[in-house]
């Protein structure tokens, strides 16, 4: 490896939250964005060596965001050969019962929530990566050309598709972390005492569950549409839980989420979209090496 030049590892460790963020919005992974900024901090040695960086900031974005997009495109083979409903890597930390820190909740709320992750899937890697930088990240449409191998019209066009994409499917009033809590709050407590009415009553009417096992463990193969049936198959899914449950509060995405534990091991992370005073969403995170990749995080 060249000789790195004095003080370029501490921009570069500077940067690299935000790099890893852009990575995560790309791929939906959490260890594969760690892994595709691991890769361009000896890709930006190298290109420094031979004519120093000036842009620190722009020459990685660029470049991780090409190395993600490439990694995306590889994954999604292998998303259409998942066993049953793929849901992204969360982005979790430990609950506190506090918000964030400031820096996370602008470059992790606002631009990859975990409801953000899932509609994000439904993009095509080029209409996720242009709306991703164009849009989430400030890069201009010639930056976003150079990453994705269009030109900066065809870039602008495939932003707007996405743009409107995800208008139409992500959720329209977002709620604070005290109403997101609240209702989490009422679902947990509606689902363990197995009050259907209760739960119902938590539930948006055209709620969608989502369960993510892999073929590993017992998961719904298909979501599960509206709020009587969701909560049947939610109470239904608790009673299997035997023995000892341990509920850990978490931070998903920015937002608060539950763990669930059975003998210290992380068997369910439960995700909910709030819209409102009730959930839109409930997606359910079990396959084993999706869990032990959060646990990773810790």
């Amino acid at each position: 490896m060249p000789d790195v030049r004095p003080g370029l590892a501490e921009e570069y460790d500077a940067l690299r939250p935000r790099m890893i963020r852009v990575a995560y919005a790309i791929v939906g992974s959490r260890a594969e964005a760690e892994d595709v900024v691991a890769d361009c901090w000896l890709r930006l040695v190298d290109a420094d060596a031979r004519d120093p960086v000036r842009d620190l900031t722009g020459w990685l974005t660029v470049a991780v965001a090409r190395a993600a997009t490439d990694v995306l495109r590889s994954a999604r083979v292998r998303r259409e050969e998942y066993v049953g409903p793929w849901l992204p890597e969360p982005f979790v930390t430990t609950g506190t019962g506090t918000a964030p820190d400031p820096a996370d909740r602008v470059t992790l709320d606002e631009t990859v929530s975990y409801a953000l992750a899932v509609v994000l899937e439904s993009l095509s890697p080029a209409e996720r990566t242009a709306w991703v930088l164009h849009d989430v990240f400030g890069l201009g449409f010639p930056e976003v050309a150079a990453v994705v191998g269009r030109t900066p019209a065809a870039v602008r066009q495939l932003a707007s598709r996405a743009r409107t994409h995800l208008a139409a499917q992500s959720p329209r009033f977002a709620v604070d972390r005290t109403a997101h809590q609240a209702v989490l709050d009422r679902f947990l407590a509606a689902t363990a005492g197995g009050d259907l009415d209760a739960l119902i009553a938590t539930l948006d009417p055209d709620v969608v569950v989502t369960s993510d096992g892999g073929g590993m463990v017992g998961a719904a193969r298909r979501p599960v549409h509206g709020a009587d049936r969701a909560a049947r198959f939610l109470v239904g899914l608790v009673a299997k839980y035997v023995g000892d449950v341990e509920i850990e509060l978490l931070d998903v995405n920015g937002a608060p989420a539950v763990g669930l534990r059975e003998d210290g091991v992380l068997t369910s992370l439960v995700v909910l979209t709030v819209v409102g005073e009730r959930a839109t969403r409930v997606d359910i995170l079990r396959a084993p090496a999706k869990l032990a990749a959060v646990e990773a995080q810790a």
